[in-house]
């Protein structure tokens, strides 16, 4: 059976380039970088090589480059740290409806110990408002999270916008950039941010291993206590191999971008008008246009048929997407995003999430056309919210 992987929002393949990268600080460079000896002066320098690298990437300085476990645990820090560090004089939190739950419920963990919290809206294709954002801003407000692409639906956010907006009261902005980097440009100075988030295994790289930038002169609240790794702003012996492979991974996503960019829009225009030229009543969800959204990320919804079904159904003939319904403790429960974008609970539980990557090819996806519709049709024949028109 052929296998199609169409679920790189959620994790890519590891870069073979980025393999060999590593391979050194698992095997001959094994040092802790913290030992004073030869053996950790390697492995530190492989460390401060990586920063230098991962810093010029996004237009920072290494001092301002920070290595964590993850896309979560940077945005668990930003949040987080910044609200305990300024909670003498302020108490409120923003964050956009659509965030990522590593935002969301960092957010409404601080709201049950002694912060205020407000959500963004957006609108129907993932926007969030800038008249909105600045509404709510108040003189207690301390940061501001706003995703910078969307996981779900691939929007992009006009981030430098919103973070002027932030600033004129005086509080910090972080943006999770995760599904961002090294597919749209990622610059801290154009963004005019604080803080922004990024991990390893969504580039091609390796899991385990993520970056908080942390603007010069912000002042952090570490979460882990311990030693002094990371400035101590982030205890724990350091993932060296980890790190170097981050650092490689982005750099070769930055160098490949602007081809995958082309490469990437002209296969899910093709994808996308496959299916809605062989299947009825498929509803896309997001910016159609590729250049507000990132284009590998299609999400569409099939009408009358739960999301969950469709995933099963294709991973049956091979093939790996997501869907915009989760199944929790027993119970569909539809897609936070589509629902803050006020899609009908009906079309959102049937949305997919096709997320094409680096090594996705026309191939793939005719593939995947090819026994889609017979899929649409059994479950539609099921369904009794379906009738033939």
């Amino acid at each position: 059976m052929k296998q199609v992987y169409l679920d790189n929002n959620s994790t890519t393949p590891l870069d073979e380039r980025v393999l060999n990268a590593r391979l050194p600080f698992m095997k001959e460079k094994f040092g802790n970088a913290s030992s004073l000896h030869s053996f950790g002066r390697e492995a530190k320098a492989g460390i401060e090589t990586a920063r230098e690298k991962v810093a010029a990437l996004i237009g920072a300085e290494p001092s301002e480059i920070y290595f964590t476990s993850g896309g979560t645990e940077s945005d668990n820090i930003a949040l987080k740290s910044v609200a305990y560090q300024h909670q003498n004089k302020r108490h409120h939190l923003i964050a956009s409806a659509i965030e990522h739950h590593a935002v969301l419920e960092s957010v409404k963990f601080l709201a049950k110990n002694g912060f205020k919290a407000d959500y963004l809206n957006c609108d129907r294709e993932g926007l969030i408002s800038a008249a909105e954002l600045k509404s709510k801003l108040t003189d207690d407000t301390s940061v501001v999270s706003i995703m910078h692409a969307n996981n779900e639906i691939g929007t992009i956010q006009n981030i430098t916008q919103l973070s002027e907006i932030t600033h004129e009261k005086g509080a910090l902005f972080h943006t999770d950039a995760v599904q961002s980097a090294g597919k749209i440009e990622v610059d801290i100075k154009k963004l005019k941010i604080d803080l922004l988030s990024m991990s390893g295994h969504k580039i091609y790289g390796p899991k385990g291993v993520g970056v908080l930038y942390i603007a010069k002169g912000q002042r952090i609240v570490p979460l882990f206590h311990g030693g002094h790794h990371e400035k101590g702003r982030r205890a724990g012996t350091e993932n060296v191999a980890g790190i170097v492979g981050f650092a490689a991974a982005l750099e070769l996503a930055e160098k490949m971008r602007p081809e995958e960019h082309t490469r990437l829009s002209n296969l899910a225009d093709f994808f996308i008008g496959q299916i809605q030229s062989k299947i009825s009543n498929v509803h896309f969800n997001g910016p159609r246009d590729n250049d507000k959204r990132i284009p590998s990320t299609v999400n569409l919804s099939f009408q009358a048929v739960e999301g969950e079904s469709i995933i099963l159904s294709l991973d049956m003939n091979g093939i790996g997407v997501a869907s915009g319904s989760a199944c929790t403790s027993g119970s569909l429960e539809s897609s936070h995003v589509l629902m803050a974008m006020n899609i009908p609970p009906e079309l959102a539980q049937g949305s997919i999430r096709f997320s094409l990557g680096r090594f996705t090819t026309k191939e793939d996806l005719e593939y995947t056309i090819s026994v889609l519709p017979e899929i649409i049709e059994r479950l539609r024949a099921m369904s009794p919210l379906y009738a033939k028109k």
